[in-house]
């Protein structure tokens, strides 16, 4: 028990940091997947946000599948993520196959991935919403209560330091950052796919080195990913290392 509240400690001071700090959004909500997969009873988690046109858009997964399977949900306009958004209340489906008539795409292709559970919730402040965090469970079940309020309050910190930023901001310069976030996951894919195919390894394990190297050189992740597709960045030089995410 102690182990875990000192993890949630951890997890909830470096969401909060955002609110002081120079931060990268990307690497944030990336963070904020990670530590839902690791301290709640979720096999995996997405996270979808807002664009400057109030646009849903994948900003952040834990797993390749799971990434895969957000993308299907915003192509098909239909699923989880996107009622939640919609609607701004969480959206619970303990068992996935019963919620056919309810998404006749994105469940089947969810299904097909393994997961057989769901749970979204609003990234929401009072009345403004600006996304939503999807939780996967590969077996059937709702997630406990008691997790479901740690999610809730892991998604309002997050929340609350990128509407923090919003308001110290001009509009203009906000529109730039989100639009920038967006632009920077851009590039965090490419490099992903250009390390994965050169080192011979898969998706999931690229990211996890491109990270890896971020921490290790105290350099921004999306800096990382630049350097690595402008070739100023030596791509041999990461694929041997065998650095992993330290979230101890």
């Amino acid at each position: 028990m102690l182990a875990r509240e000192q993890q949630l400690t951890k997890a909830f001071v470096q969401l909060a940091d955002t609110l002081v700090s120079d931060y990268d959004v990307t690497d944030l909500l990336h963070g904020l997947s990670e530590h839902c997969v690791d301290l709640l009873q979720a096999s995996s988690a997405g996270l979808l946000l807002t664009d400057n046109r109030g646009n849903l858009q994948l900003l952040a997964s834990s797993t390749e599948a799971t990434r895969l399977l957000e993308l299907f949900q915003l192509q098909t306009d239909e699923g989880p993520c996107l009622d939640c958004f919609r609607t701004g209340k969480p959206v619970e489906v303990p068992d996935l196959a019963a919620a056919v008539d309810r998404w006749p795409r994105f469940t089947p292709a969810a299904l097909d991935n393994g997961y057989a559970a769901v749970h979204a919730l609003p990234l929401r402040l009072r009345t403004e919403t600006i996304g939503a965090l999807n939780l996967f469970g590969a077996t059937t079940g709702s997630i406990p209560a008691d997790d479901l309020r740690v999610a809730q309050a892991l998604a309002d910190v997050a929340t609350i330091g990128i509407l923090q930023e919003r308001a110290i901001h001009h509009s203009e310069i906000i529109i730039e950052q989100l639009q920038g976030a967006l632009n920077s996951r851009i590039i965090i894919e490419q490099a992903k796919g250009v390390l994965a195919q050169q080192a011979n390894i898969d998706m999931d394990e690229a990211f996890r080195r491109l990270r890896s190297q971020s921490r290790k050189t105290n350099t921004r992740l999306t800096m990382v990913a630049r350097d690595l597709i402008e070739g100023t960045l030596d791509a041999s030089a990461i694929a041997t290392d065998p650095l992993r995410d330290s979230r101890s």
